[in-house]
């Protein structure tokens, strides 16, 4: 179960700075709003110039500070049932490590394929939401990956052209994504897809792999035997290592579309920090909406650092079946290779909200300040994401004047990092917030790793690294 240590004095000064700029922030609000003629320099429009965001007055803190072994990110809060006075929490954490009983929590560092490749889940009273819940490590080091198959529409067995072999790289399950099944057809089962990776001659690809679970505490994996889909228990007792097939125990597939290929991302690579297929699923009507990054073909044979995303979408209406998700749709083009965007639809409204990667337009003298830049659609038309102004020209810096102006984590000396942010949801994966928070507009969690971590300033990156949250809200123009 997940420890907690209290925080660090740097992390403590950090509270008091952003007790006293809430402070600032309220009496500003206090004072009331600009005039209607006259723009306001905190805010930006968005939704077509329907509607406002506005910087400052938002509240932010932290949520988690993992110990020196620990590290969480892409940190998901949701609502599992509506009227429910309990969310639930599931993200990206470390491997568990093999230690004795009574060891201590050496620092890590994330030198090993396998490092930061578990999923944890943990459940807590609406009322702390500004807290993570104690948790435990759910799925991790799961067998070798099966390669993608299915069958063709003459059917035969449709196989990837790739050899199938272990892969040392990402075989631990990494950026989950929940959503609710079709609970209005009495599905009780909510939905983890993970993403682990897939050999090939020129490298490995992300694929995007399936788990089950009623109770957030036992889950099943989907794998594939000769008659399609085949649900298996995760056993934590085993470590998930591969087990005898006698045992009736498959390899975890690669979750088909209605081609019968695996969804695996568009080109190989390496590395911890690649996005593809990295994203978020919203239920809109009854349809899932898995809306994605990943490298755009054209660009598989540039290097890596040139490499340029664009934001996809697949579709499904069942979960569960043997072939879920719709061929790929290209919705935006290009995105920095940096980019890593999750969209849902709004809260109480038909928009889509997206949030995503960015900087701020100017710079200190250390560089681009990171942030997180939040945008509305008009409606909930495709075309509508396409028409968003993402980042201004060269898109390669990531700059946007569409930031939210987050104040919380850094180094002390101006430095931040804004890396791997999720949201509080519905069950659905829709925006929601707190009932703590009922005028927000959106909850956001981020990863901060240049933040001292619970011992202060450390040599990782990633483990004992803080997540932090904040809010933001969105008014209609028309009532500045």
């Amino acid at each position: 179960m997940t420890q907690f240590y209290p925080l660090s004095a740097a992390i403590h000064r950090a509270r008091q700075a952003l007790a006293g700029t809430l402070v600032l922030g309220s009496a500003a609000a206090a004072a009331g709003p600009a005039p209607a003629q006259t723009p306001d320099a905190g805010c930006y429009p968005t939704a077509g110039g329907a509607l406002e965001i506005c910087r400052g007055g938002e509240a932010e803190g932290v949520l988690f500070v993992p110990r020196p072994c620990e590290s969480a990110s892409g940190v998901q809060i949701f609502r599992p049932a509506e009227g429910s006075n309990r969310l639930q929490v599931v993200y990206q954490a470390e491997t568990p490590a093999r230690a004795r009983r009574g060891e201590s929590c050496a620092p890590r560092r994330a030198v090993t394929p396998l490092d930061g490749g578990a999923v944890r889940s943990g459940s807590m009273p609406e009322q702390l939401a500004t807290t993570m819940p104690p948790t435990q490590a759910r799925l991790w080091e799961l067998a070798r990956v099966a390669q993608p198959e299915g069958r063709s529409r003459r059917g035969r067995r449709a196989r990837a052209p790739e050899a199938s072999e272990t892969v040392p790289e990402g075989i631990a399950a990494r950026h989950p994504m929940v959503v609710a099944g079709r609970d209005w057809s009495g599905d009780v089962y909510s939905y983890v897809f993970l993403l682990t990776t897939v050999p090939g001659p020129s490298g490995n690809r992300h694929a995007l792999m399936q788990a089950r679970t009623a109770d957030f505490e036992r889950f099943d994996i989907r794998g594939a035997d000769g008659d399609g889909a085949a649900w298996v228990p995760f056993t934590p007792e085993a470590g998930g290592r591969r087990r005898s097939r006698r045992g009736g125990n498959p390899a975890p597939s690669p979750v088909l579309d209605e081609t019968g290929g695996g969804v695996v991302g568009n080109c190989p690579g390496t590395g911890f920090d690649r996005n593809d297929l990295v994203g978020s699923i919203s239920v809109v009507d009854q349809v899932y909406h898995y809306f994605y990054t990943d490298v755009l073909p054209t660009d598989c044979a540039a290097p890596p650092a040139q490499r340029r995303l664009g934001l996809y979408l697949r579709t499904s209406r069942d979960l569960a079946a043997d072939r879920p998700w719709s061929s790929a749709r290209l919705v935006a083009e290009p995105l920095p290779g940096e980019a890593l965007v999750r969209v849902a639809k709004a809260k109480g409204m038909d928009r889509w909200v997206v949030a995503y990667t960015c900087n701020r337009p100017s710079n200190t003298m250390d560089g681009p300040v990171a942030d997180l830049c939040v945008q509305y659609t008009a409606d909930l038309a495709l075309g509508s994401i396409a028409g968003l102004a993402w980042y201004s020209e060269p898109t390669a810096i990531m700059r946007s004047p569409a930031y939210l102006g987050l104040r919380s984590g850094g180094d002390g000396t101006g430095r931040f990092g804004r890396a791997q942010h999720f949201w509080m949801t519905d069950r659905y994966g829709n925006l929601a917030t707190p009932t703590s928070y009922p005028g927000k507009a959106g909850f956001l969690t981020w990863l901060d790793r240049r933040a001292p971590g619970s011992d202060g300033p450390g040599p990782s990156s990633v483990f004992g690294r803080p997540i932090y949250w904040g809010t933001w809200s969105v008014r209609p123009l028309e009532a500045r």
